[in-house]
């Protein structure tokens, strides 16, 4: 099944246990894949492409 729910900044930072200020960065520094949709200049992201890209991430030794 997909989720096709669209994921803006906080919600992702919620999903990954971190300040939606950090998610921003991630996107600037280029991180964040590209935006699934961007409505009067803000960006989202299907839920499922936030998961495949969490499942994809190199895991933080101390988490």
């Amino acid at each position: 099944m997909t989720d096709r729910r669209l994921w803006s900044y906080q919600d992702i930072a919620a999903h990954i246990r971190v300040q939606p200020g950090t998610v921003r960065s991630y996107r600037k520094h280029g991180l964040l894949p590209p935006p699934d949709h961007v409505e009067r200049g803000k960006p989202y992201w299907y839920a499922d492409t936030i998961r495949t890209w969490v499942a994809s991430r190199p895991r933080n030794r101390n988490r």
